[in-house]
């Protein structure tokens, strides 16, 4: 009887511990990687720009991944990646490291699912860039459950739709493994592909054949249920193209130039989209300006900052970051940034909002 009741006691203390949340994180408000000096780091920002938390990386980190309710960042290593680390934001450890099977490379992204239990990873097989979605199980120490065909080369962001569907950008090129020597710039096919919370394949959108140079790479999503995707040239460089795209589930997929003076402000390279209530936001660190635009993709302004990288929405506004380790404002209608903090580091390409 006394082991019963030592038993049950160990089990109404465990119950009663607190779970931990992002408060205990601090409540950060996006998760961005960053280079400092020689090495690489995950911060955790609030709102003001502050920091809230700060995690060392193995190597050069791209995007992450935030937990919907544990304050749990998974942190995934430029592509072609081979680690993505589970970070205990609250205790500052790494919780989980997790590998891709063989002959598979992670690339740079992931999302989980609106309840947590699943993460879902962006992967390449290695030798042919064929995409593939690894399927992980977050509720059961992030053990790897499967995976399903992306139906496209070279997957790069991956987001969920408010009704659980994937929306996933291929970005239609096959690279060398070890180098990522581009291979197929004259056959390339890049698109949107959806999938079902059960992995069924639901649609997939190509772009116009004169288009097809056109990798697709970034992903926001609208309040409407539109998909808003940046993309970058790979075409003959002296063509200014556009390089934000709108779609709908059911229709065909529209491209948004900007002013024709702002046509080859972006230097044929979008590197983060963000959808901001009636705004969406592209970044072009090599041309280093923000193009800002209309939910329906009429372009609205450009703002010019040098090496402009990570965008996201902050109410109606944007957060935005750059390689001079500056984190800005811009306000729904304002023309230009607004400084918030300063750090020694230089951000790397995406500032994820939680």
């Amino acid at each position: 009887m006394a082991t019963r009741r030592g038993f049950i006691a160990t089990l109404a203390a465990a119950l009663t511990v607190p779970r931990l949340s992002w408060a205990d994180a601090g409540d950060p408000a996006f998760l961005a990687a960053a280079r400092q000096g020689e090495d690489f780091v995950l911060y955790g920002l609030g709102a003001d720009g502050a920091a809230r938390f700060h995690v060392p990386l193995p190597a050069r980190g791209h995007a992450a991944a935030a937990h919907p309710t544990r304050p749990e960042a998974v942190a995934f290593a430029r592509r072609p990646g081979t680690f993505a680390l589970v970070i205990d934001c609250a205790r500052g450890g790494i919780a989980h490291r997790l590998s891709p099977p063989e002959v598979r490379q992670f690339n740079g992204h992931g999302a989980f699912s609106a309840d947590g239990t699943r993460l879902y990873t962006s992967e390449v097989v290695a030798e042919t860039s064929e995409g593939r979605l690894g399927v992980w199980d977050a509720a059961a120490g992030y053990r790897r459950v499967g995976e399903w065909p992306t139906n496209g080369l070279g997957p790069h962001e991956l987001r969920r739709m408010a009704d659980g569907t994937l929306v996933i950008a291929n970005g239609g090129i096959q690279t060398d493994p070890a180098d990522r020597t581009k291979l197929n710039l004259a056959t390339m096919r890049p698109n949107l592909a959806y999938l079902s919370p059960e992995g069924a394949l639901d649609e997939v959108v190509e772009l116009a054949p004169e288009y097809r140079q056109l990798s697709i790479r970034h992903l926001a999503l609208g309040p409407d249920g539109a998909t808003a995707f940046a993309m970058q040239w790979e075409g003959d460089p002296a063509e200014p193209v556009p390089l934000l795209g709108l779609h709908k589930r059911g229709a065909a997929a529209r491209l948004c130039p900007p002013d024709e003076a702002e046509a080859w402000a972006m230097k044929g390279y979008a590197g983060s989209i963000a959808w901001a209530g009636a705004r969406i936001a592209l970044t072009s660190p090599p041309g280093g300006v923000v193009h800002v635009f209309d939910a329906q993709g009429g372009f609205e302004r450009a703002i010019r900052r040098a090496d402009v990288s990570g965008v996201a929405p902050l109410g109606d506004g944007l957060m935005v970051t750059d390689g001079t380790g500056a984190v800005s404002r811009i306000d729904g209608d304002g023309d230009g940034l607004a400084p918030l903090q300063r750090f020694d580091l230089a951000w790397d390409n995406h500032l994820v909002a939680l």
